[in-house]
């Protein structure tokens, strides 16, 4: 399996943990404004919530140098430090899912430290760099081991994803456009004898064809209105097609030829939902709704690709 599972991998750990924290400390996860669907955060500190908090953040930074060097890495050979631009690859759907992860653990760490009581600044700085710094050992690690390398266009998409964050929570003081992701099988799979992946497993991993990302934004706060339900969304996706292979498509995969298939782009106009903009009182939907927003909902969607198509769908994913 490729990086991609080890970085939503990660992500998932991230939230999991933080549910446990915020259950075992008992610390309120989500207050709304009344006025407004924005987040409230305590004004003062809560010295056991925070050790709560830290404490999360350094045993998962400390399992994922652990899992790295001796799980994920052990069977690599190792190699003197290195570097690989890889910045051409699979049409640069890599790079997409790194900023998306980054985002999504910059923000899941951010909201751990400011529902303790953490002054934003400090929030932003410890929280919302997280993304950033969870995925960098995941860059090193490459560089010394065979098979990959140091990507700087990788940490660029990192540096993005961490940033896009930031920005919002500095300015904004909320996330009006969101980062997601979501995945569905493709016929590129079934002609590919396995070089995509043999379980729909292995395909969430292989298969860059089946990835979408989006800019999910907000449309009563981007129109400053207020006629429309304010958990939706507009959504602009991204994704890509026909390819076997990182920048170059395989002809053939253990003796099977592989068809020859254009490499394209694709792009989509669809709506979706903000679920941290729902009502709720329940605190257990609260924190699920909190880590939903990863995922793109489907919704009837526009579709135009690099070989001059339009598509419709009634619903996409």
């Amino acid at each position: 399996m490729n990086k991609m599972i080890r970085f939503f991998s990660v992500t998932v750990m991230l939230f999991c943990f933080y549910t446990t924290v915020f259950a075992s400390a008992g610390i309120n996860v989500y207050e709304e404004n009344k006025q407004a669907y924005k987040i409230e955060y305590p004004d003062t500190l809560n010295k056991t919530g925070l050790m709560w908090v830290a404490g999360a953040h350094v045993g998962i930074y400390a399992g994922t140098l652990w899992y790295l060097n001796d799980i994920w890495y052990k069977d690599r050979a190792r190699v003197p430090f290195h570097f690989y631009n890889d910045n051409a690859g699979y049409l640069q759907i890599d790079k997409f899912g790194h900023a998306t992860t980054a985002y999504h653990q910059s923000r899941i760490s951010y909201y751990s430290f400011r529902k303790v009581g953490m002054p934003k600044n400090k929030a932003l700085l410890y929280g919302g760099t997280m993304g950033f710094w969870l995925q960098l050992p995941i860059e090193i690690f490459d560089g010394l081991n065979e098979g990959w390398g140091f990507s700087w266009g990788d940490v660029a998409a990192n540096t993005f994803g961490s940033a896009l964050m930031i920005g919002q929570e500095y300015f904004f003081d909320e996330q009006i456009v969101t980062m997601k992701f979501s995945y569905w099988p493709t016929l590129y799979a079934d002609m590919a004898n396995g070089y995509l992946g043999e379980t729909p497993l292995q395909g969430l991993s292989d298969d860059y064809n089946g990835h979408t990302y989006w800019f999910s934004g907000n449309i009563n706060r981007m129109t400053k209105q207020s006629f429309l339900p304010d958990w939706l969304n507009v959504a602009v996706g991204y994704s890509a097609g026909g390819m076997f292979g990182e920048f170059e498509n395989i002809t053939e995969y253990r003796g099977v030829l592989i068809p020859e298939t254009q490499r394209y782009r694709q792009f989509f106009l669809s709506l979706d939902v903000d679920f941290t903009r729902i009502r709720t009182n329940s605190k257990f939907l609260e924190i699920l709704f909190q880590g939903l927003n990863i995922i793109k909902i489907p919704f009837p969607t526009i579709q135009f690709n690099t070989k001059g198509e339009f598509h419709g769908h009634w619903l996409y994913y």
